[in-house]
Order: C-alpha cells, then sequence, then structure tokens
C-alpha cells in the first residue's frame, strides 16, 4: 500500500511539473550528462578499438568477434567458474610473466576451445581439431604400413572384465568414471567408462586366436577416452576427456612384439618432431612410473622452457604376457604340438595433448605460432591500401590479383586463405591471423601492383620480404619449409640448454630450482624415487592445481648425456646407480 500510493505521489508531481513548465520531467544526473553521453561512449569505443589493434571500421561482425573474445579467459580451471573477462583482441597476459593466463587467454582467443559446463571437458574448435587430424593423417598412414588395421571398440567396459587384471585397474580406479543408473533405474551392475580399452579388446583377443596362423593381430582405434581425475583441469595438457589413438597388437613371439614397441616409438618422435617442431627425449619408463600391468613402458619427453617442467608426449608398452595370461590369449606352439602358448602383447597411444604442448613451447606474446606442416592455413592473403580514396576499378584489380595468388597457390599445393572482410581494417587483420598463429601473411597494396610485387611476414620471427610476383608460389614454399626448421632449431636449442646432468643431489636440486631437468645417477628403486619426490619438494607452496613441484622420473634415456661410471652411487648415496635417469618437474 504504501508503494502504490508513493508511486501515485510521484506520478502526480510529474503530472504537475509537465503542465508548469511544458516538459517532460527528467531527473537531473541523465538530463546533465543526455548531451554529452553519445560523444563520450564513441571516444571509449575509439580509445578501446585502438588497444585491440583494430583501428578498423566496426560492422556486425566485429560484435559478434567482440563476444567471442569475451569468453576467452584467464581462469583456464574449467571448474565450475570459467575463465576471466577479456574484451581486447590481442593478449593482455605476458607468457614470461603468467604463463597459466597466457596459455588459456592464447587457446581461446585463437579460438582453439571452447569452455564447457561440465568441468574438465571442452570444445575443441577447427583450429585445434585440424592439427589433430595433421597428427591422425600421418600416423594412420605410418601405422598402415606396419600392417595395422582400423577398428572401433565399445565405450562402456563390465565391472568384471575391467577388474581382471588387479594391478592394472589399480592404477586407474581413482579416475574410472561409471554408469550407475539408466533414466530413474538403477543397473543390477555398474558399467565402465573406458579409461582404456585393454580390457574391453582383449576378450575378443582371446577368441580370435587359435593357432599361431592367427597371428599377429594388429588393431589400433580412434576415439574418446574419459578419466575423471580430480586434479585442476587445464585444456588439452589434463582433461577428464579426450581424443586419442590406442593400438593394441599381439604376437607369437616376443622378438617381433619388442621390435615393434620401438617401430612406434620412433613414429611418436617423428610427429613431434617433424610435425610439430618439438624435439623429444626418448627413453624408457621407471618401474614406478611403467604402465600399471605392462612389462616395460617407452615414452618420447617433451621440455616446455616457459615453465621449466617436462610432459609424457607418447607412450608405446611391452605387455609381456601379463594380460594374454589373464585373457587367455592362447595358441598351439607349431613346435610343441598340444602345448599351449600364450601371446606377447603390445599397447600403444598419443592424445590430443599434443596440441597443448605445441601451443607452450612455440606460442609467443602475440599469440600461437603454428608449424607449417600442422597448419590448416599456410599462408593468408591480405589486401592493403583500400582506402575511401581509392577508384574502385583500383580496388577490383587488386582483389582479382588477390584471388589470382590464392588460386596459384592452390595449385601449388599450399594451404591458403584470403581475407576479404571490409568490416575491418588491415591492421585488425593483421593481429588477428598473427594471434591464431598462420604461418605467413601475404600483404597486397597497389603499390605493390605497380612493382609486380607483394610482401611476405614471418609469423616466427617477423620478418618481411618482398617476393617478385613470378616467384611467389616457389618463394614460399620454401619459406615455409624455412620456418619449420626454424621453430625445430629454437625448441631443440631450448632444451639442449635445459638439460644438464648431476651427480649430487645438492647439485641435482640446484639444476632444478633453475627450471632445468637434470640427467642423475639414479639405482632404480621405487622407494627412491619417492624419496627423491619429496627431498625436492621442499614444501613450496603453490597455486592450486599447479604441476607438482617435486621431481619425479621422466624416462632413463637411450642416449644419456654421460656414461655411468663403474661403481658410481644413486644420488640418494645409498645403493649402487643403475642408470643415469631424466628427472624433471613436469605436468
Amino acid at each position: 500500500d504504501q508503494v502504490d500510493q508513493a508511486v501515485k505521489t510521484l506520478l502526480e508531481l510529474k503530472n504537475k511539473y509537465k503542465s508548469v513548465t511544458g516538459e517532460e520531467y527528467k531527473p537531473v544526473s541523465a538530463a546533465g550528462t543526455a548531451g554529452g553521453e553519445d560523444k563520450n561512449r564513441k571516444e571509449r569505443e575509439n580509445k578501446s578499438e585502438k588497444q585491440g589493434g583494430g583501428g578498423g571500421k566496426k560492422g556486425k561482425g566485429d560484435k559478434a568477434a567482440q563476444s567471442k573474445e569475451s569468453s576467452g579467459g584467464a581462469g583456464g580451471s574449467g571448474e565450475g567458474q570459467g575463465p576471466k573477462k577479456q574484451t581486447r583482441l590481442g593478449l593482455e597476459a605476458k607468457k614470461e610473466e603468467n604463463l597459466a593466463d597466457w596459455y588459456s587467454q592464447v587457446i581461446t582467443k585463437a579460438e582453439m576451445i571452447e569452455y564447457y559446463d561440465v568441468s574438465g571437458c571442452y570444445v575443441l574448435r577447427p583450429w585445434s581439431y585440424s592439427i589433430w587430424e595433421a597428427i591422425k593423417d600421418f600416423f594412420d598412414k605410418e601405422i598402415k604400413k606396419l600392417g595395422v588395421e582400423n577398428c572401433y571398440f565399445p565405450m562402456f567396459v563390465s565391472q568384471a572384465a575391467l577388474e581382471k587384471e588387479k594391478t592394472h585397474i589399480a592404477d586407474f580406479a581413482p579416475e574410472v568414471a561409471w554408469v550407475t543408473r539408466s533414466g530413474k533405474t538403477e543397473l543390477a551392475e555398474p558399467i565402465a567408462v573406458r579409461p582404456t580399452s585393454e580390457t574391453v579388446m582383449y576378450p575378443a583377443y582371446a577368441k580370435w586366436v587359435q593357432s599361431h596362423r592367427d597371428l599377429p593381430i594388429k588393431l589400433n582405434q580412434w576415439c574418446n577416452i574419459v578419466r575423471w581425475e580430480f586434479k585442476h583441469p587445464q585444456p588439452f595438457l589434463r582433461t577428464r576427456e579426450f581424443l586419442w589413438q590406442e593400438g593394441h597388437t599381439a604376437f607369437a613371439t616376443k622378438e617381433e612384439a619388442t621390435e615393434e614397441v620401438m617401430q612406434i616409438l620412433d613414429l611418436y618422435a617423428r610427429i613431434y618432431e617433424e610435425l610439430l617442431a618439438i624435439p623429444v627425449v626418448k627413453g624408457r619408463k621407471t618401474e614406478k612410473e611403467k604402465f600399471a600391468g605392462g612389462d616395460y613402458t617407452t615414452t618420447v619427453e617433451a621440455f616446455i622452457s616457459a615453465s621449466g617442467r617436462a610432459i609424457q608426449g607418447a607412450t608405446s608398452h611391452h605387455l609381456g604376457q601379463n594380460f594374454s595370461k589373464m585373457f587367455e590369449i592362447v595358441f598351439e606352439d607349431p613346435k610343441r604340438p598340444g602345448e599351449k602358448q600364450l601371446a606377447f602383447q603390445n599397447s600403444w597411444g598419443i592424445t590430443t595433448r599434443t596440441i597443448g604442448v605445441l601451443t607452450m613451447v612455440h606460442g609467443d606474446n602475440m599469440g600461437l605460432v603454428l608449424p607449417p606442416r600442422v597448419a590448416c592455413v599456410q599462408v593468408v592473403i591480405i589486401p592493403c591500401g583500400i582506402t575511401a580514396s581509392l577508384p574502385e576499378q583500383e580496388k577490383e584489380a587488386l582483389l582479382a590479383q588477390c584471388s589470382k595468388y590464392l588460386k596459384r597457390l592452390l595449385d601449388a599445393g599450399v594451404r591458403v586463405k584470403s581475407d576479404f572482410r571490409d568490416n575491418y581494417s588491415p591492421g585488425w587483420k593483421f593481429n588477428h591471423w598473427e594471434l591464431k598463429g598462420v604461418p605467413v601473411r601475404l600483404e597486397v597494396g597497389p603499390k605493390d601492383m605497380q612493382q609486380k610485387q607483394c610482401v611476405a611476414v614471418r609469423r616466427d620471427s617477423g620478418a618481411k620480404i618482398t617476393l617478385p610476383e613470378g616467384e611467389v608460389e616457389k618463394r614460399l614454399v620454401a619459406m615455409l619449409e624455412e620456418i619449420q626448421g626454424s621453430l625445430f632449431k629454437k625448441a631443440s636449442d631450448d632444451l639442449r640448454s635445459h638439460m644438464v646432468t648431476a651427480d649430487t643431489m645438492e647439485q641435482f636440486q640446484k639444476e632444478l630450482d633453475q627450471g632445468r631437468i637434470v640427467q642423475i645417477p639414479f639405482c632404480g628403486g621405487i622407494e627412491c624415487e619417492d624419496w627423491i619426490k619429496k627431498t625436492t619438494a621442499k614444501d613450496q607452496d603453490l597455486e592450486p592445481g599447479a604441476p607438482s613441484m617435486g621431481a619425479k622420473s621422466l624416462c632413463i634415456p637411450f642416449s644419456p648425456l654421460k656414461t655411468l661410471q663403474p661403481g658410481q652411487m644413486c644420488v640418494s648415496g645409498k645403493e649402487a646407480a643403475q642408470y643415469y635417469t631424466l628427472f624433471g618437474r613436469s605436468y
């Protein structure tokens, strides 16, 4: 009643004001600013546009882009909250100052991922998925040369099958997601979503193998995996669902199986070094870090100098006869009629984590830097110098010239795109494509046309190179290879300068604290490895979800920096060293 009375009184006062002045009543604050509001807003918009590196005419497309940009962020956790709001086109965080914020901004502003409302799950947008496709195309072709065939097994696994290999499941148990209900009805027995497919595939292998003639079995599947991690999720690097390939093979002899382990590991090294331009360290995992239930695990390890941390790149496991024993994958021994022989098995996999490693290793303060071999757009053509005073005929001629370059480059096998959008300035486009990491930008202006040339700008170095019109294809194809080589050399120099040896715990700790990975003499003991991790952690407080500060074993390198001396002791000083082992902080 009081509210109604107050509203009635206000309306009476407004009517009285209008009858006296002949004007509608406006509050003083609104009246005072009404005239200057539009002007102030325009000034603010112009200012923010300049800060964003744009300067271009704004149209509907820009509003859409701005709303996309505002969804990018620095949170990175995906833990219910989503990222902080970002409004500028460029990056606001610096890689060397705040790696977590920088990474989060790069992957969202470069349109690689979109955040999702289920924690630890992310949308892979076409820009990042195309990198996965490049990896898939290369690897699929290579494994088919080895006689591997693709297949698909269900994503669900029964509790009985999953728990058959006890040491295997013990490692995965905390991360297994279970389906317990259908609609509102509880299932009689819970069904697991695969954390890996050994226990899904091997019952079928047991049916298919009767004789030695049924071997080898060489199968691979490209699929998704769910591991319900409780640690701090990070897009690509640590997620609850990810894409991968998993190969599962079975052989009659150990020699065949161990040969394949190394063949696959070499292919993984080639993915990193030849496609992603990232050097890796090949080696064998320690007993503590090997695949649960396997005989031994081989790995490729990459290094991210911005954080001083290593990251596991891909693994190739020799399972021995452990799983064939559990699942009864047996065949008649041709040399001993009537006797049953267990098959020797391998499993191997690489995941979409590769995309995160690429981003961390090559990215800079302008955004993503893509190696040409995995870039879905290798060259972007941008017309420049189109102003209001430029005659329409010249504008059409300029766009026609850009289209000619586009066709010529497509015919030369270059993945090329032209950006003819007229609601963005060339400056805005330069920033946009730099942020997305396109290896080469080709600028074409009216003066370039007169001089029968164009200008190529390298994303990796920023170098500007003038190209004669007739040599564009030849020069750009060569330039893309140069960029690929240059990125690999830079990353290799980085790894070389950050991987060292240490023979004492004191020296090891010192190198570790300077962001290096260190090869140390190690006895191989699981308890000793736990002690090293605890000792090197130094009880330092970390931001929530940061990678472990304690050093863990990364691998026993196949090509160590130093040779172990006779009688050399482990860094713990308790046991004799067995080999130099690479330790470091890791993701």
